[in-house]
């Protein structure tokens, strides 16, 4: 059982990681006008303090959701390096967001979750309380994340762990990464650059 569930895991990962989802160059004036703010948002970060979206504003956000079991882990050794990289110069901040919705990669506490992230990976970059990203107990930032009823943007949905939102210095989304996508591939490094 524990393998059939791996191996359909695999196959939505590469069913779905592939695809880079990018509508910036659909948007008419007026629909970027509707998009809605990351700003209005505060959470819970992994010491159980209140981390408010609205001091981030001016800044560029990479939201991610992350798991300490997966393949796709080592991806947080890019997203520090981004983070050292671009944080000071370029108005940078990754957001990550524990998540056990697939395949149970992402067992552990708040506690295990912080020693693990800072033992194996040196992450320096906020990271939040573990929360659902999908399903009928879907936090709030993600409903807004993948509902264009609520982000004035686009609908997506959260496919596998690691994968990234890029949010521009008005709180609004622009892109839509999939997890797949190394955090310093091109396309996101241009994003981040422009």
């Amino acid at each position: 059982m524990k393998r059939l569930l791996y191996i359909l895991g695999l196959s939505g990962l590469f069913a779905c990681g592939n695809k880079n989802t990018t509508a910036m160059a659909q948007m008419t004036p007026e629909h970027l006008q509707n998009r809605k703010s990351i700003h209005q948002f505060k959470v819970e970060d992994l010491n159980g303090n209140t981390f408010d979206f609205a001091s981030l504003k001016g800044k560029k956000i990479i939201v991610v959701n992350t798991a300490s079991k997966c393949g796709l882990t080592p991806q947080y050794e890019a997203l520090e390096k981004l983070y050292k990289k671009y944080g000071e110069s370029k108005n940078l901040v990754i957001v990550g967001f524990p998540a056990n919705d697939f395949l149970w990669q992402e067992p552990g506490t708040n506690e295990e979750i912080a020693t693990f992230c800072q033992r194996n990976y040196g992450v320096t970059f906020p990271m939040m309380a573990k929360i659902s990203v999908k399903g009928k107990d879907q936090h709030p930032i993600y409903k807004f994340l993948t509902q264009k009823a609520l982000n004035g943007f686009m609908d997506s949905e959260v496919s596998w762990n690691f994968q990234k939102y890029l949010i521009n210095e008005q709180g609004q989304i622009d892109k839509v990464i999939s997890p797949k996508t190394a955090p310093d591939d091109a396309e996101v490094i241009q994003w981040i650059e422009k």
